[in-house]
């Protein structure tokens, strides 16, 4: 049985961006992680000790949100080998890094990258 465990959209301000304003300033982020886990001893036993810890998840991307990068492709990057690190059952899965507010003159609600392992 597959598995994906989804935490979306979860809020941070950050300091990651090239301009050296978004570096000091920070800005707003959105980070989506979708992770395929092998969940099939965790649909039967109900036992948190049987899955992946959500909460422990949360906590490995802020440390990585804390750490300031140029790219977000650089950011989502650093997500994806932590939480690998962390929990080596993780099987694959999509990390997705959004700018709210990018530093041009635009009308968009964000500007992202996603990557898959």
């Amino acid at each position: 049985m597959k598995g994906y465990i989804t935490l979306e959209r979860m809020k941070f301000h950050a300091h990651h961006g090239v301009m050296p304003q978004e570096r000091r300033v920070g800005n707003d982020f959105e980070v989506t992680v979708c992770l395929q886990y092998p969940l099939d001893k965790a649909a039967i036993s109900d036992d948190l000790a049987d899955t992946l810890n959500y909460a422990e998840v949360y906590e490995t991307v802020a440390v990585e949100m804390a750490t300031p990068s140029q790219l977000l492709e650089h950011v989502a990057g650093r997500i994806i080998r932590a939480l690998s690190t962390r929990f080596p059952q993780i099987e694959g899965g999509t990390v997705t890094v959004a700018k709210l507010t990018p530093p041009f003159k635009c009308q968009m609600s964000a500007v992202s990258v996603s990557l898959s392992f």
